[in-house]
């Protein structure tokens, strides 16, 4: 027999019944009845029971052994009593009579359970992640994002992809964010930077002639945490083709996540096709660029209605209204919490009238089709309903409710109070991924302080309309070959058709008030590969922990990944960052200036 398992824990079956088996792991749990020990032996495969009875070696040896020691066990495989077989267990119908056990590694009492969630503070999982990862569902979390790069790269290759890899150490990045700088030792005062994403290189490997790349991709940037953002390290599926247009990069693109959150979905359904919705229509109707669209209620611009109005609160301002069917009968309490919920995201407050019948009395005499009620009714004239009659198509039972100020500050508190309006109410769609394609992102934005020009997404994106474009409109007006793929209100990834005309790449970085000069330093490698016969291509970079996040379900990206930093980008468990020795630092050329304390 195998010196440590001839079975493991997850595998036995009453067909198995009367079988001598060896068996490791971890003590996950026990229980004395009586005197007789029952114990739960723990592997990655699974669970099974073990039985010690009163008076023998085993039962001394695992009575006095701490949960989490390993050992190796050996036994005969029982049928369990019909009253105590366990239906959730694939080895409920069976146990392990012990008669020999070793230790294999004694444990030390343990600082938080394992075999349940007792509520721990994250910061005490991370120092200790070795034992958080041994709780089913950090365990579950960590398999499946396992089986679902697995599942990318098989899935990639079908689709006539190539896997290749791209350089850690290289120059600093275009990307946006802070890099992490590594000191160079042969040359003095120069650093690598590690790569926010393989971007240059990828678009370099089309320019060489490959056609369709893609890599699971480590990425790095030096970046506050998020929910859905670790700070540090990320991988991403990184993709790049030749010889494409938009559509062309959606096709295989929704293909895959359409598989891909269909196996992995546990029934979720998976909508289909994408939707392909324009930045400014999703801003106005969602109030973000990244809108779930399982909340099925929209925002309608209605400053028209109230340009004129005699209302003041509303009068010259931009107004959103969001009517939410079936809603008018609700208590006060409904239109309270919802306010108070608007004020947390930002708002004084939060307008809102009833949608009801007009009484008996009235009906006939040409006044507007229905009457409204609530706080602001009485500011409303009957021309001001007829018009949001018409723009909201409101029916008896809905409840309207309205953001008044500048267009950004709008968006971001209406668009949070769509989405809670309807979850609330009953307009929410649980179990489904809904998709959603944001395209045609503006080229350029004014910066509100400064009044200057600036790219606002991806300064090597094709302008839509080309050179003829960044010659003849206004900055402002101009549209990018810039798109977003978005699931259930989460971005998974920004992409584009790529600038590989130097000419194009020259006047828009001039627009953005960069000269032909600081273009070459900064970008020089990228437009001497363009001046060799670039194709046209384009990509995106889908981000892995995002996607696992999603099938995972779980509302923190930290969650679906083995060693994560913490809030702080730090390594509790590993000790990182850290100080370096005087020895080291002088090898690579550098001294250390600490902030003076305050």
């Amino acid at each position: 027999m195998h010196r440590y398992r001839s079975h493991n824990c997850g595998e036995l079956r009453a067909a198995d019944v009367d079988t001598d088996v060896r068996l490791s792991g971890w003590l996950h749990n026990r229980r004395d009845l009586g005197g007789i020990l029952f114990i739960d032996l723990r592997d990655h495969y699974g669970l099974v029971q073990l039985v010690a009875r009163p008076g023998t070696p085993a039962n001394e040896a695992l009575g006095s052994l701490t949960k989490e020691s390993v050992v190796r066990i050996d036994g005969k495989v029982s049928a369990r009593g019909a009253d105590n077989v366990n239906p959730d267990l694939p080895t409920g119908e069976v146990e392990i009579e012990v008669s020999d056990v070793e230790v294999l590694g004694a444990a030390d009492q343990i600082p938080f359970t394992i075999n349940a969630d007792d509520g721990v503070n994250e910061e005490r999982r991370l120092e200790y992640r070795f034992l958080d990862l041994r709780r089913e569902r950090m365990h579950r979390n960590i398999m499946l994002r396992t089986a679902v790069i697995s599942a990318i790269r098989h899935k990639m290759v079908a689709l006539g992809f190539n896997e290749m890899a791209t350089p850690i150490l290289s120059a600093t990045s275009p990307e946006g964010a802070r890099d992490f700088l590594v000191p160079s030792r042969l040359h003095a005062g120069k650093f690598y930077a590690l790569p926010q994403a393989p971007q240059q290189f990828k678009q370099l490997l089309m320019i060489a002639g490959f056609d369709r790349y893609f890599q699971i991709a480590p990425c790095f940037r030096d970046e506050d945490a998020r929910a859905d953002r670790s700070p540090g390290e990320f991988y991403q599926l990184d993709v790049e083709m030749s010889f494409v247009e938009q559509e062309d990069v959606f096709g295989p693109v929704e293909t895959l996540m359409t598989e891909l959150f269909t196996e992995f979905g546990n029934g979720r359904r998976v909508t289909s096709p994408f939707p392909r919705i324009p930045f400014r229509e999703a801003m106005l109707k969602y109030g973000s660029d990244k809108p779930d669209l399982r909340a099925e209620l929209e925002l309608v611009d209605v400053s028209d209605v109230f340009a004129g109005s005699g209302f003041k609160a509303f009068a010259g301002k931009h107004v959103r209204a969001l009517a939410v069917p079936d809603t008018g009968d609700q208590p006060r309490k409904f239109f309270d919490q919802l306010g108070d919920f608007a004020v947390q995201q930002g708002a004084k407050g939060l307008a809102w009238v009833r949608v009801g019948e007009v009484p008996q009395d009235l009906e006939g005499q040409g006044g507007a089709p229905i009457a409204l009620s609530g706080p602001i009714a009485k500011f409303l004239t009957e021309d001001d309903t007829k018009a949001l009659v018409s723009a909201l198509d409101l029916k008896p039972g809905h409840a309207v409710f309205f953001g008044a100020g500048e267009f950004d500050e709008v968006s971001k508190i209406m668009g949070a109070v769509r989405v809670e309006a309807a979850k609330r109410a009953g307009h929410f769609v649980e179990d489904e991924f809904r998709f959603c394609w944001i395209v045609d992102f503006p080229m350029f934005e004014k910066d509100e302080d400064t009044g200057k020009i600036e790219f606002s997404h991806n300064p090597f994106s094709m302008p839509q309309g080309g050179l003829e474009a960044l010659e003849t409109k206004d900055p402002l007006d101009i549209l990018a070959w810039q798109y977003d793929i978005v699931c259930n209100g989460t971005e998974l990834s920004s992409g584009a058709i790529r600038n590989h005309e130097p000419e194009v790449m020259y006047k828009a970085f001039a627009i953005a008030g960069y000269d032909k000069e600081t273009v070459e330093a900064e970008f020089g490698g990228m437009l001497r590969a363009f001046k060799f016969g670039a194709p046209p291509h384009g990509g995106i970079a889908p981000g892995v922990d995002r996607i696992v996040m999603l099938l995972a379900d779980e509302p923190n990206i930290r969650e679906t990944i083995a060693f994560p930093l913490n809030g702080n980008a730090q390594d509790l468990l590993m000790g990182a960052p850290s100080e370096v020795e005087e020895a080291r630092l002088k090898e690579l050329h550098l001294s250390i200036r600490k902030p003076q304390a305050k």
